[in-house]
């Protein structure tokens, strides 16, 4: 048998319906409905709408931040003494998605998209 070379990610931004087990997984991001061009934003991400576990056993060990195709930004968890959550501030001249990936020490890759509307 092969083995698995590539950890698969599992996109949530095109499920309409969420199970528990997917909503502890989610990446929740947070930006402003419209941001002005060029001008520094926040984004807000978390982990989980349910909580995520966060033992040494299971956690979230990074969440990856990008924007359109670019790589901006991971950060690294510490369990325990560490929450899965981060405020990151960027800036954008145009309309662009954003994506989250974050990484759960048990259940892999997990990610979601968002819209960035510039006015």
């Amino acid at each position: 048998m092969a083995e698995k070379c590539v950890e698969p990610i599992v996109v949530l931004s095109k499920k309409a319906e969420l199970t528990e087990y997917e909503k502890m997984h989610k990446p929740i991001i947070k930006i402003p409905d419209k941001v002005k061009s060029c001008e520094p934003f926040e984004v807000k991400i978390k982990v989980g709408e349910i909580p995520h576990p966060n033992t040494f056993e299971h956690y979230i060990v990074w969440i990856d931040l990008i924007l359109d195709d670019h790589f901006l930004s991971r950060v690294m968890f510490v369990p325990i003494i560490m929450e899965p959550e981060v405020t990151l501030k960027i800036r954008v001249g145009k309309n662009a998605k954003l994506k989250v990936i974050a990484r759960c020490n048990i259940h892999g890759q997990w990610e979601m998209e968002k819209e960035i509307r510039v006015e």
